[in-house]
């Protein structure tokens, strides 16, 4: 008897919990964030869904009819735009109907109603509606008792046949109106509350092809006119910081121009589907995170419910605690919130019919500690709580924005007991500890993040101190680098001057240092170097050997900066990666050179190929030493360098075929070219015959297990 009701108990608390919401278990989506490579990071859930509110649970007894726009005053009361039953609804905290906006009597003292309205917003006196049909602007008091129409902007900057049909509305804390028009694409309007215009911000970017550019240069006037005109992408919606700032999001830009955008990991916001502007206009988003703040980061990531690809359509942005914001995502019904610095912080959501997901995601806000998200399909809001792990994340970047930074180091410590993966807590410990003066320590986190930007400022630092202790040495040991290599020098042209007139055989130190002579005079070196036996295939071995071991030394020997995710290869790859292209390049065209009267063997297009590598060991062996000791902006110098030495190989290698074959120039560039088409002809048999040997032996294979097996 105690066994069955043990077990009825153990049923009932198993249907409650999974019914129970909301366990971060049980949720419907998973919260995520992406590491610096692109994979996503699970984490706890920062908000999740405690409650779904309808038209019957506002008290509406015409329900909810394609609701675009939500918003909440500084009383927690919400606004709705209900756009297809031409009305406002305003709802009190909990939810519940305080009054509806939709007939009123304009100051003509004539009855007047909403016509679609497709945007709200609500200051400390007014609400502002967007009367989108009828183009005009609406404020009401607080209660809902009509103020007055702002009367539609003008100015010879709108385009003739532009109509004013405002969808989205922000006021900033001087009464100045930033919306957005529907077919405005200047950018964002900016009016005073009578309806004075001054002027656009944040157009957007206009891509027009060279093409298009030389093309206009020999049409016509009326060609012209005939021709469709490339107009910037018009916002979609709109929202003001405490502070004045401005963020405008679009879905307008081209999919292959977001997902290049995002890709290339790039600070500038031309072809960001969110931006934040300044109050003239320009672009001031930090994009700091390992990502640009632009939604989905994976193209290929789909909701549970359909199959999608592409970038984010972004169709609101809403203003969360301590300068986070956060964005909307109305393709894969997810939402992306970030901080100031454009870090993610967490992304969740899904499409769907279970609580906390959506079906066609509206409008996004917050609510003191909760967020509110608008489904206009299934006309209801979705009421999230901030979980405790929120809870912990909001007081951290409290406390790093107010500059108590012993304070965010525990709250970041706490959040890594919950999710050693978040990156942004192992940044924010190593600002912390950046901001009090421990460097040394807080390399330690910006490692543990590949934050490579903090971690070198952090170790600029710990350099300038080294610096200033090792100010004396660090002339004379530059000074002794200098004089090594002009001894060297000197010494291998002395060497070099007595080979060339001893007449007799070379030895092996004089075959080495020739190296020197071709390397600078190529043209020279390289007859000299078929005619007078200056160079030999020993010697080609060596310098092959010592370009190995440098890649390999460069494998495991750069610094941090330059290899943040400590990649390595083996030796076995290093040999193949140097091997492998320098004999295709060899077979390649003493194959193709032999039909075209080319005078050198093959043993001379070897030597004359693998002397052309001399310089390469010496540029990846410095860069490679320096990269332990240079900042994120010495790195891009130092990459130059190596950049230059492969374009210097290349220049010694074309010169030295063109000399070693007695080739002229147009010739070898031929020659040349035919030359990369015959490596990847041999690569193409090789692979053939490779692939038919592993077939034969695998048949082989199986006639030897068959006869075993009969026998």
């Amino acid at each position: 008897m105690k066994k069955r009701i043990i077990a009825v108990l153990f049923a009932l608390a198993f249907m409650v919990s999974a019914f129970a919401l909301p366990a971060s278990a049980a949720a419907p989506y998973q919260t995520y964030t992406y590491s610096i490579n692109g994979t996503a990071l699970y984490s706890p859930d920062a908000y999740t869904p405690i409650r779904v509110v309808d038209s019957k649970g506002i008290g509406l007894e015409v329900p909810l009819k394609n609701p675009t726009d939500l918003v909440v005053d500084g009383d927690q009361n919400i606004y709705i735009a209900d756009r297809d039953n031409n009305r406002i609804i305003v709802a009190d905290r909990y939810y519940k109907l305080k009054f509806i906006i939709e007939t009123f009597i304009n100051e003509r003292g004539v009855p007047d109603e909403l016509s679609h309205p497709q945007g709200v917003y609500v200051t400390d006196d007014r609400i502002f509606v967007c009367d989108t049909e009828a183009h005009r602007i609406v404020t009401f008091d607080l209660e809902g008792n009509f103020l007055a129409i702002i009367p539609e902007p003008e100015s010879s900057l709108f385009d003739e046949d532009s109509i004013y049909t405002p969808i989205a509305i922000a006021v900033d804390q001087y009464d100045r109106l930033f919306v957005v028009s529907r077919d405005t694409y200047q950018g964002i309007i900016v009016m005073t509350d009578d309806g004075s215009f001054t002027g656009f911000i944040g157009a957007q970017a206009v891509s027009i092809s060279l093409w298009e550019i030389l093309l206009r240069r020999f049409q016509t006037d009326e060609q012209r006119e005939q021709v469709e005109q490339n107009v910037s992408v018009s916002y979609n919606n709109v929202t003001v910081t405490n502070d004045g700032f401005v963020y405008a999001t679009t879905n307008y830009i081209e999919d292959a121009q977001v997902s290049a955008f995002i890709r290339s990991k790039s600070s500038d916001g031309k072809y960001s589907p969110v931006k934040l502007l300044n109050a003239k206009g320009d672009e001031i988003m930090k994009r700091n995170g390992f990502w640009p703040p632009a939604g989905e980061i994976d193209m290929s990531r789909a909701s549970s419910a359909d199959s999608i690809s592409g970038p984010s359509k972004v169709t609101d942005v809403a203003v969360g605690p301590e300068k986070t914001w956060t964005i909307a995502d109305t393709k894969r019904n997810k939402v992306f919130t970030y901080d100031f610095n454009g870090n993610l912080l967490y992304a969740f959501g899904d499409s769907g019919q279970q609580i906390g997901s959506l079906t066609a995601l509206s409008a996004i806000t917050y609510q003191g500690d909760k967020m509110l998200i608008l489904d206009k399909t299934n006309c209801n809001i979705t009421i999230y709580e901030r979980t405790e792990y929120g809870d912990i994340l909001a007081e951290a970047i409290a406390n790093q924005n107010a500059q108590l930074y012993d304070d965010a180091i525990e709250d970041w410590t706490e959040i890594l007991k919950r999710n050693s993966n978040f990156d942004a807590a192992y940044i924010g410990i190593g600002n912390a500890l950046y901001r009090s003066g421990d460097y040394e320590d807080s390399l330690a986190y910006y490692r543990a993040a590949y934050d490579t930007t903090n971690y070198s400022k952090s170790y600029q630092e710990i350099r300038k101190e080294w610096i200033s202790k090792w100010i004396i040495v660090l002339p004379i040991g530059l000074a002794v680098l200098v004089a090594a290599w002009m001894l060297v020098s000197r010494y291998a042209k002395k060497v070099n001057t007595a080979a060339a007139v001893s007449g007799g055989k070379h030895t092996f130190k004089e075959e080495l240092l020739f190296a020197f002579h071709s390397s600078f005079h190529p043209f020279d070196g390289y007859w000299d170097m078929k005619h007078e036996k200056r160079g030999s295939v020993r010697a080609s071995l060596v310098f092959i050997a010592v370009t190995i071991l440098a890649f390999y030394y460069q494998n495991i020997g750069e610094g941090y900066i330059s290899n943040p995710s400590e990649a390595y290869s083996s030796f076995f790859a290093q040999i193949t990666g140097v091997l492998v292209p320098l004999l295709l390049f060899v077979i390649g065209n003493w194959c193709l050179t032999t039909l075209f009267e080319g005078e050198g063997s093959l043993k001379d297009v070897f030597i004359a190929c693998s002397y052309s590598l001399a310089p390469l060991p010496i540029f990846i062996i410095l860069t490679t030493a320096f990269s332990n000791v240079a900042l994120k902006t010495e790195v891009d110098m130092l990459d130059m360098l190596v950049t230059f030495a492969f374009i210097w190989v290349g220049f010694l290698l074309f010169f030295g075929t063109m000399t070693t074959h007695d080739y002229s120039l147009g010739k070898n560039v031929l020659t040349t070219v035919g030359t990369l088409v015959a490596m990847i002809f041999i690569m193409f048999i090789a692979l053939l015959f490779t692939t038919l040997l592993g077939k034969v032996v695998g048949l082989v294979s199986n006639i030897i297990t068959e006869i075993s097996y009969r026998m």
